[in-house]
């Protein structure tokens, strides 16, 4: 006879006839897999989320102006931004937090179409704003708030879904680039400004803008439409045949695309009890009692590059006007080698970290970006720096810092087991947004009237600070994490014995004669 138990969410529920553990190949064979175009194909597909966010931010940055005149809806600077730019970070919050819960209980490839249908149902919305009184304003807030939440359910299950289909050699180098294209995105929206947006009416050109977005995502819905389930997830929620046919298309794939399977290693089989729903209860204890180092790790990675980031990114602009009285026409010219140089460094160094390692990349990018502003914050309080040497250091700082940044993202969707990768990510990813949120208000009051520029040679010694802060945390808490398979990393929540290469509660790697005598 069933049973009556409460799961985490404090709900009652029907227990299921107590289920046999499984024992499986399905992570080995995944992680054996040599690239080929399915992989390509998957990465384009999933990847697109990244190039989303970039456009957005950057569309709605430039449009601030455009929306406030009176053509459009006559918003004051304060309003518009709090429109199209605080309600969309708050969407990615409440989205990233909702879509992550369900990703992890009811697949990653059912989340990835949902979200990116819900961002373009958002994305939409906007356009279709029809009128130009106040009071559409608040269809603009609906609209933005929609998107964002489609964007930040995207960050879960892409993220999930990327770190479980690549191999484990290629997984951090796929990570660190994919993480990077935010910036190709925030490259493009500025290009489509300065050649088509800036030469049509005001009064619908800022409509045409915000659809840009969602015709690049109608077209990665057929992409994705034909990607497989997660076999890692399958596997854990007892899908044992399906999880089996998913991988089995994978290798079918991989080969007719080029790619090699190579040898499986027995070795590497694990053996799990299908787990039921774990809700938020669970994420926190195995986040703060059996994952307290990697979630003090996970934390300050997140929350130190947000912080950087946001403050620098959504001042730029005021810096090279009120401080170097560039034209607020001519800031896009500057944005785009800004964009350059954080697009490039994570497609530059990103194979560095599956090869030098994690431990001493995300580490040394953390550490020489905080090194390198603090450097260039000298020169700017000695008056050393123009609007275009400003940039040029901001390029070689951000370089660094972008690959560093994206490193953050990897870190947390791999360090934590794979039935709370989703919320993992999720919770991360809304800290980071809480704290990030801080860097803007922040150094536009250090900026001002632009006058006092001791305030901000301050301000940029403090982002120093937190990103050198960030570069220490990670030399300490650090997971060598580089190509080694997810289960390596962490034990899986419905192991049924502890694996031969991590100990069962800490995810620590085992000392040479344990992990002999689990041989």
């Amino acid at each position: 006879m069933a049973t009556t138990t409460t799961t985490d969410s404090g709900q009652s529920n029907r227990d299921q006839e107590p289920r046999a553990s499984i024992r499986s190949l399905i992570p080995a064979r995944l992680d054996r897999l040599g690239w080929s175009r399915f992989h390509t194909h998957l990465v384009i597909a999933l990847g697109v989320a990244w190039v989303l966010d970039g456009l957005e931010i950057t569309i709605a940055s430039n449009a601030e102006g455009l929306i406030s005149q009176k053509q459009a809806l006559n918003l004051s600077s304060s309003e518009v931004a709090f429109a199209v730019g605080t309600v969309y970070l708050l969407g990615e919050v409440v989205g990233a937090l909702f879509f992550g819960r369900l990703s992890d209980k009811f697949g990653r490839r059912n989340l990835f179409m949902i979200t990116l249908g819900v961002y373009l149902f958002g994305g939409v919305l906007t356009a279709l704003t029809l009128g130009h009184s106040h009071g559409w304003s608040y269809w603009v807030w609906a609209s933005r708030f929609i998107a964002g939440m489609g964007i930040g359910g995207e960050y879960a299950a892409i993220n999930s879904a990327i770190d479980e289909l690549i191999p484990a050699k290629y997984r951090g180098r796929v990570d660190i680039a994919v993480n990077g294209t935010y910036w190709g995105g925030a490259l493009i929206a500025t290009l489509f400004f300065i050649f088509v947006i800036n030469h049509l009416p005001v009064s619908y050109s800022w409509r045409i803008a915000f659809l840009v977005g969602p015709a690049l995502g109608f077209v990665i819905l057929f992409v994705r439409k034909n990607l497989p389930e997660s076999p890692r997830w399958l596997l854990m929620h007892g899908r044992e045949k399906e999880a089996e046919a998913a991988v089995a298309e994978i290798e079918r794939l991989t080969e007719r695309g080029g790619g090699v399977l190579g040898p499986v290693d027995e070795s590497k089989a694990i053996e799990i009890t299908p787990a039921n729903n774990i809700g938020f209860v669970a994420l926190a204890r195995t986040l703060f009692v059996h994952y307290p180092r990697r979630s003090i790790l996970g934390a300050s990675l997140m929350i130190t590059q947000s912080f950087l980031y946001n403050a620098i990114f959504f001042t730029y602009a005021l810096v090279l006007t009120k401080i170097y009285n560039v034209p607020a026409t001519d800031t896009a010219y500057y944005f785009i080698f800004f964009a350059l140089g954080n697009l490039i460094g994570p497609l530059t160094l990103g194979h560095l970290f599956d090869t030098i390692g994690r431990r001493k990349m995300i580490a040394g990018t953390y550490l020489l970006s905080g090194a390198l502003l603090a450097v260039s914050a000298i020169l700017f309080n000695a008056g050393a720096l123009n609007a275009v040497s400003q940039t040029a250091c901001w390029c070689v700082i951000f370089f660094f810092a972008s690959a560093g940044a994206s490193s953050a993202y990897l870190t947390v969707s791999e360090i934590f087991p794979v039935e709370v990768r989703a919320k993992a990510i999720a919770v991360f990813f809304a800290i980071a947004q809480s704290f990030g949120a801080l860097g803007p208000w922040l150094y536009g009051e250090l900026i001002g009237n632009g006058q006092d520029h001791f305030r901000l040679f301050i301000g940029y010694l403090i982002g120093a600070g937190v990103m050198v802060l960030g570069g220490i945390i990670a030399i300490i808490f650090g997971v060598d994490a580089e190509q080694k398979s997810l289960e390596d990393i962490a034990q899986p929540l419905s192991a049924t014995r502890p694996s031969s290469h991590l100990s069962a509660v800490t995810g620590a790697p085992r000392p040479p004669a344990a992990r002999s005598t689990l041989a």
